[in-house]
């Protein structure tokens, strides 16, 4: 086992404790491949699924497993006009399970989350019975503003460019606190405590993923 290895192990350990005493429940999984087995463990199979935008998903291979695995999924891609993308989003307010990444996740186990339009904050914050979070060790920090921080010098920039959209940071790379409709930054939620315990599940990945 490597130097990284061994401290992302150690490191995550103590965010589970945090994790812990705030109502969540914290694992480690030391790459993709134990995340992505790890989630589909806490997936019921007869479950609905639902997730908001997240290239760590993509990237661990989460959404395409949960495809392939038969679960029903509420799909978001499908909208084909903004009033069946709405319909959608409130469909995905009730499904049994919601996926997502963090933006930030601190030492003590709270989780920072920077949303452009909310729906993903939304199930975060209250809707599915079951929220399993996965984040890259990339995106711990030391406290909530460090967090807001991340997000917006680290985060923003790469996800505005992604979705091809013509804000401050997508040009010069710095966060301009733009108040322009195409932002990303609408909302800032911190989730220091789960309610009710145990609804928020929150899967570490040793590695880095997603921005």
């Amino acid at each position: 086992m490597g130097t990284m290895d061994i401290f992302y192990e150690r490191q995550a350990s103590s965010i589970i404790r945090g994790l812990t005493k705030r109502g969540m429940e914290g694992y480690y999984a030391k790459d993709a491949e134990a995340a992505r087995a790890k989630a589909l463990e806490l997936i019921p199979e007869n479950a609905s699924v639902a997730w908001g935008g997240s290239v760590t998903l993509g990237e661990i291979g989460l959404d395409k497993a949960v495809f392939e695995s038969g679960r029903k999924v509420i799909d978001r891609s499908k909208a084909a006009t903004p009033e069946e993308k709405k319909a959608i989003y409130r469909e995905m307010f009730s499904a049994d399970c919601f996926l997502m990444s963090a933006n930030a996740v601190t030492i003590d186990g709270e989780l920072v989350n920077i949303d452009g339009t909310g729906n993903r904050v939304a199930c975060l914050c209250y809707g599915p019975d079951s929220v399993i979070v996965v984040a890259g060790m990339n995106k711990v920090v030391p406290d909530v503003d460090a967090g807001i921080k991340r997000v917006q010098e680290q985060a923003s920039a790469p996800n505005c460019i992604r979705l091809d959209l013509q804000t401050p940071c997508s040009v010069t790379g710095k966060c301009g606190h733009c108040l322009g409709q195409e932002s990303i930054c609408s909302q800032i939620v911190v989730t220091r405590l789960c309610k009710p315990k145990g609804r928020i599940k929150v899967i570490l990945v040793g590695g880095s993923f997603g921005y």
